[in-house]
């Protein structure tokens, strides 16, 4: 009998669990990243300008930032589970659409709502399937949904090499099949009776009840999107043309990335156990503002391996530990909890769809000076390094 409840139990982790995980595959590991690899493609063979395509990535950030503003009143007005189903239908059909360049404007908006579609699923994956299991398999349930991140990023290192040789439009279908098997593997297994999230932001973000050094977390995290752009958008072409190594060599380091990605939240949370989230988080920001700064300060290969690993580690590794920054800083108190955590959620966004932007105006400024974009990248994470040992002196564990 306990093993049969066992089973049952398992199942019930596993199911939700696993369509969590093809929700970040296709909104995230594929929908933003698997583009990363396909910039000097689209550049090569004339689809776009070098500016046109990076301004196309950074429409994927800003629609990110308002699907994960305008989730839970989606969610509120259908439910968590229709507007999930609904997000990956969204995310598959822009797979399709980019199949066919009928002008930047398509191109654009097509890339927004694939971003757009990506911050939904996002933010109500997680929050549907870990409401629908047991407290004690969350931390498992969690770890699964997040993987897709890593392996969407690996998959697109492993399959654009590949089926670009038969040309952009095999590509641009490729993807959007492999999004449909996985939407079509995701449909029932999302929980039914999920409870619809709350709105996250409901009150000013700096109100007199935010302590400081919560909301020097906020800024901190929104320089850490920052820093984080330039190899989340210009990596492989910066090995690819920048470096003139090429789309096969800069995909190997891309796959490095994504191999990063794949095992940061473990290693995170790890680092959280043993020394506390506030010196894990400032490890982590420390690590990253090093990986991007490698890029700007030398040419040898192998750093830039590290860089990449280092880097792809923290995309997905520095969630964990903010959010449970956050926790310790504001009271015991769910709601609570879920607003600051909203907010902060919204400041990586902005700082995405601002970096996203801006980096393709300065590139373009700059006559494609890639240092430029890792030099700034860089700055930003050490800004927000020194924000974060700033904040740590004023700190109080439940300070409101």
């Amino acid at each position: 009998m306990a093993k049969e409840v066992t089973q049952e139990t398992d199942g019930a982790v596993w199911r939700p669990a696993l369509s969590g995980l093809c929700g970040c595959l296709i909104g995230i590991g594929l929908a933003r990243f698997a583009y990363t690899p396909l910039i000097p493609a689209l550049i090569d063979a004339g689809w776009f300008t070098a500016s046109q395509a990076f301004y196309l990535g950074a429409a994927n950030l800003a629609g990110y930032l308002a699907g994960a503003l305008l989730a839970a009143p989606m969610a509120a007005w259908r439910s968590p589970v229709v507007m999930l189903r609904i997000m990956m239908l969204i995310a598959t059909a822009s797979f399709f659409a980019c199949a066919f360049p009928l002008s930047f404007l398509w191109f654009f908006l097509w890339r927004f709502l694939s971003g757009f579609a990506g911050g939904a699923l996002m933010v109500l994956a997680a929050s549907t399937v870990l409401s629908s299991v047991p407290r004690s398999r969350r931390g498992l349930a969690g770890g699964v949904i997040f993987t897709g991140v890593g392996l969407g990023i690996i998959a697109s290192g492993t399959l654009v090499p590949l089926v670009l040789q038969a040309g952009l439009v095999e590509i641009w279908f490729a993807l959007g099949f492999l999004a449909t098997a996985l939407t079509v593997f995701a449909w029932g297994g999302w929980p039914a009776g999920a409870a619809t999230p709350a709105a996250t932001v409901t009150r000013p973000v700096f109100n007199r009840g935010s302590s400081f050094p919560l909301r020097a977390l906020y800024v901190s995290y929104g320089l850490n999107a920052v820093g984080l752009v330039a190899h989340m958008v210009f990596l492989v072409d910066f090995v690819a043309r920048g470096r003139g190594e090429g789309l096969e060599t800069a995909s190997w380091y891309w796959i490095v990335f994504g191999a990063g990605a794949l095992i940061g939240p473990a290693l995170s949370g790890r680092a959280a156990d043993r020394f506390g989230f506030p010196w894990a988080l400032r490890g982590m920001v420390l690590l990253q503002a090093i990986g991007v700064s490698l890029v700007v300060l030398t040419e040898w290969s192998g750093w830039l391996v590290v860089s990449s690993f280092i880097v792809g580690a923290s995309v997905p590794g520095v969630v964990p530990l903010v959010a449970g920054r956050v926790h310790e800083l504001v009271p015991d108190r769910a709601e609570l909890h879920r607003r600051a955590w909203g907010i902060a959620t919204t400041f990586f966004a902005i700082g995405q769809a601002a970096a996203g932007y801006g980096f393709s105006y300065l590139f373009a400024q700059t006559g494609g000076s890639y240092a430029v974009l890792f030099g700034v990248g860089a700055a930003a994470l050490w800004l927000a390094l020194v924000i974060e040992f700033t904040a740590a002196k004023a700190a109080r564990p439940g300070q409101p």
